[in-house]
């Protein structure tokens, strides 16, 4: 999800630099979404204490 995140981040700034306002806002409103849904898991998964397996 982070990496989907930095993505459309990027695709929100060239298109900032390009001047196409409405692309713009999607991609930073999609980016936001994702950031904070991405966010939400790490906290959650740092109070589960839920960890990968060790092989």
């Amino acid at each position: 999800m982070l990496k989907w995140s930095v993505i459309l981040l990027v695709i929100a700034l060239i298109a900032g630099v390009f001047g196409f306002f409405n692309i713009v806002g999607a991609a930073v409103g999609i980016a936001k979404v994702l950031f904070f849904i991405f966010l939400i898991l790490f906290i959650i998964s740092l109070f589960t204490g839920q960890r990968g397996r060790s092989m």
